[in-house]
């Protein structure tokens, strides 16, 4: 059972705490090792990785899912104090899969908890305020209004780092999409929409990454384990229509280093940034990257048209049926970033260290593949 460690307060500010949670489900060998020869170290691939800079008092909103996991680890490595605020109703740590005791055990010891819901304005304007922060990453801000209070109660906040989507984009014809393209304002992410206009209108420095499908290990959308499901039951991959439609999916460990790199980079001040993978992908391909990365054989996939059913609000597939990918060039040219993972790679990575290990965030539900299947062999 872990230990609750108050850390002493100079001042009446809010409580902060070292919460390290109970051991994870997780186990396995060390995930990242670093074997040395004269100086030169050799550092694997997707290996958490950063250069050192000056530490930072970092308040990290959110943290405890997906993104903020592999992104908190990385701040600390480099030195930077890390509070995460969150509601406290998920652990504030958790073991990495593969990641070793000792690592984890040096990790956790050093996060910084701040127990609220950002909802509550007037709590995080009293908090923040009393503890001035120097960074802010936002990774679950969805709406402008919860922004304005955090640059409110910094006013001295050296940058503000907003995790965006590409979602934001006009639906188009032309693509790749670029950081100039049109945006969707109706789209249903129109409050990230909001909070880069918010942003752009304050006197703060900021920065907005905008990823499009993001996977690995530890991910809470059912993007590759929709796909492993049905592999590992020898089921058939139902593929809306043509099944040509083309995507872009980006590993979680290449987002969290695009995040580390705007950091204190004057490069990176009030720019716009789209981060995925190299490689755009089609519905069919994937479907056979996902069979290639956890050793199946290749699936029989199964096109179906979408208008012919009614999923009720069921999600039958868990890609927008159309092409969507955008251009990273951008953070490749200015940052000097570029993705570790190939798609394949980045997909056997979130399979030995996630499914392949028996873990996932969703059980298997085949209800609308069997509506789809039923129809088809009623069709043959």
């Amino acid at each position: 059972m872990a230990r609750l460690v108050v850390v002493q307060q100079q001042h009446n500010h809010p409580s902060f705490s070292i919460l390290p949670s109970s051991l994870s489900d997780f186990n396995g060998t060390r995930l990242h090792a670093q074997v040395q020869f004269k100086k030169k170290v050799c550092q694997p691939k997707g290996a958490l990785h950063v250069t050192a800079s000056s530490a930072k008092k970092i308040l990290v909103m959110g943290g405890t899912r997906f993104i903020g996991i592999f992104l908190s680890r990385l701040l600390v490595k480099e030195g930077h104090q890390v509070t995460l605020f969150t509601r406290g109703k998920a652990p504030i740590t958790q073991q990495l899969p593969g990641e070793s005791d000792q690592d984890y055990s040096d990790f956790s010891s050093k996060i910084l908890h701040l127990k609220g819901d950002r909802k509550d304005f007037d709590f995080v304007k009293s908090s923040l305020s009393a503890e001035g922060f120097d960074v802010v990453y936002d990774i679950n801000g969805r709406e402008a209004d919860e922004v304005a209070p955090i640059l409110d109660a910094l006013p001295k906040l050296e940058q503000y780092i907003y995790c965006s989507s590409a979602g934001v984009y006009l639906k188009s014809d032309l693509l790749p999409h670029f950081e100039t393209d049109a945006v969707d304002p109706k789209s249903r992410h129109k409050g990230k929409l909001e909070t880069e206009t918010l942003l752009e209108s304050r006197d703060v420095n900021w920065t907005s990454i905008r990823p499009v499908y993001i996977y690995g290990p530890l991910n809470y959308n059912p993007v590759e384990e929709w796909f492993f499901h049905r592999l590992k039951a020898g089921r058939p991959i139902p593929v809306p229509n043509s099944g040509n439609q083309i995507t872009q999916l980006g590993h979680v460990k290449d987002l969290a280093t695009a995040f580390i790199q705007v950091l204190g980079n004057e490069k990176a001040s009030k720019q716009v940034f789209n981060i995925s993978g190299e490689k755009y992908v089609t519905f069919d391909g994937l479907a056979k990257a996902c069979a290639k990365a956890g050793g199946f054989p290749e699936p029989e996939i199964i096109h179906y048209n979408p208008k012919e059913f009614d999923f009720g609000k069921k999600k039958a597939f868990p890609f927008r049926d159309q092409h969507f990918f955008a251009s990273i060039e951008k953070a490749k040219s200015v940052l000097g970033w570029k993705p570790e993972f190939d798609l394949v790679e980045g997909l056997t990575d979130s399979y030995n260290l996630d499914f392949g290990r028996g873990t996932f965030r969703k059980e298997a539900d085949f209800f609308t593949d069997d509506l789809i299947l039923g129809k088809s062999f009623v069709s043959v």
